[in-house]
């Protein structure tokens, strides 16, 4: 294939400058901005069918009208579409709300931003990211599910949003790179591994299978599709979908183009981390970026260990997807893909 050439453009930037950059991607939310969220929530809870389960939670922005804050995420879709792919919003009054509450007004802020999706195999629309005391070492366990590093992946779906409750005793922190700027470093320095990360790798699903699918998709890890340049991975899954004999063997230089890869991802001049508090909401575009999160030491007491909530968008405007897509997506529909669907699934807002 004709490789694309170096990309250019707000997607591909560096983590030391994204840090001296830190004004441009940190929104703190206003009086205002938390009384609009906070009118939204009453007007949500005064619905008579709020919280059922024909209306489990706000999932249309006109679920939960905020006039002017609204405006704002609608800038904030663009930037994470179109530019640097990421925000940080601050302020969130966690502290002073219920868990449900904060649920609620983080699905209805997400609503202004795209289409929720579902998270797992039992179409949890919210997602709980704690430690559960799992073993990653379980082919059916994810990585979020443990205290452990992640290390760096996308999500399936065009936007992930984070909203941290608790911070841990140690550790935590949210780690983010650009795979467009990863891209042209490895066009850059090894020009003969790049056609290797455009060729289809097996990614294990961990034992959540849609019907008629196998339990491993087989997407790239780059793909060049109407001018856009995208990225799908998760190497922890790559490696463990060779567990299943059908799947695909990895090619030797496939293996040293994902260590590159690898390599690339962990380097300190490319990428950069920030640790999420109480209230602060984070949103990442997986096209254009990867995300991790460092390994952590929790509390003793439960009531005190981390916990942050999780939200899977489809973003109306987002950019094309290819056909491949749809072994993980389910559909390529703009607005309307990603997630994980399985037979017998119905999507639900789990509280806890």
């Amino acid at each position: 294939m004709t490789l694309p050439s170096l990309q250019t453009g707000p997607a591909a930037w560096k983590g030391p400058d994204m840090i001296a950059r830190a004004t441009e991607w940190t929104v703190r939310l206003s009086e205002s901005d938390v009384a609009e969220v906070q009118a939204a929530l009453l007007a949500w809870r005064a619905r008579p069918d709020a919280g059922t389960e024909t209306n489990p939670a706000p999932l249309k922005a006109s679920d939960f009208p905020l006039p002017q804050l609204g405006l704002r995420l609608k800038a904030i879709q663009q930037d994470l579409l179109h530019g640097r792919g990421f925000v940080l919003i601050k302020g969130m009054p966690v502290r002073s709300w219920s868990t449900e509450d904060s649920a609620m007004a983080f699905i209805g802020l997400g609503a202004h931003l795209g289409n929720a999706r579902s998270q797992n195999a039992k179409g949890h629309l919210l997602g709980h990211v704690r430690d559960v005391g799992l073993a990653s070492t379980d082919p059916n366990v994810r990585i979020y599910q443990t205290h452990e590093r992640q290390t760096f992946h996308t999500d399936s779906c065009d936007v992930v949003g984070l909203l941290c409750l608790r911070e841990a005793r140690s550790g935590g922190d949210s780690l983010l790179v650009s795979s467009t700027t990863l891209y042209n470093e490895i066009l850059t320095r090894r020009p003969d591994l790049a056609p290797w990360l455009f060729e289809p790798v097996a990614t294990d699903r961990r034992g959540e299978v849609p019907e008629g699918m196998k339990p491993w998709f087989e997407i790239p890890v780059f793909n060049w599709h109407e001018g856009h340049l995208t990225a799908l991975y998760q190497r922890q899954y790559v490696d463990s979908a060779q567990r299943f004999e059908q799947a695909p063997r990895l090619h030797p230089k496939h293996i040293e183009a994902l260590d590159l890869l690898d390599q690339l991802t962990n380097d300190p001049t490319l990428n950069f981390s920030m640790r999420l508090a109480p209230g602060d909401m984070q949103f990442v575009h997986n096209h254009t970026l990867f995300h991790d999160r460092t390994a952590f030491e929790d509390f003793a007491d439960p009531a005190e260990r981390r916990y942050l909530l999780r939200l899977w968008l489809a973003v109306p405007g987002a950019r094309p997807l290819p056909e491949v897509f749809r072994q993980r997506y389910g559909s390529i529909t703009i607005g309307d893909r990603g997630g994980i669907v399985v037979p017998g699934a119905r999507q639900t807002v789990e509280m806890a």
